[in-house]
């Protein structure tokens, strides 16, 4: 069974709207604990398919996309763009322009 924390952050992914990205230390936040990044990247891993969750939505803090080149990335980034989401130069997000901040 998965533990409390894994559902809330199923939860919160799953209302991230179109056209806006989440990171994943403000999802461990949302979640309880601020310094859970990497469960966030673990849970992605493990329940996107499986769950529904609009996996692409969830960037670094950075604003850029963690997955590489030829091992996910593209795909990321296409789905992103098809939201409406801007790339700048330098392959970044703004993150003033699109992250998500939930009510």
């Amino acid at each position: 069974m998965a533990s409390e924390f894994t559902e809330r952050v199923k939860e919160i992914i799953k209302h991230i709207p179109s056209g806006k990205v989440a990171t994943y230390g403000q999802i461990a936040a949302f979640a309880g604990n601020e310094r859970a990044a990497r469960q966030v990247v673990r849970i992605l891993h493990s329940s996107s398919d499986k769950d529904g969750l609009p996996w692409q939505r969830v960037v670094n803090r950075e604003g850029k996309i963690s997955l590489k080149p030829g091992s996910g990335y593209e795909m990321q980034k296409a789905l992103l763009e098809s939201e409406g989401v801007v790339f700048d130069s330098r392959d970044r997000i703004d993150l003033n322009l699109f992250l998500w901040v939930p009510e």
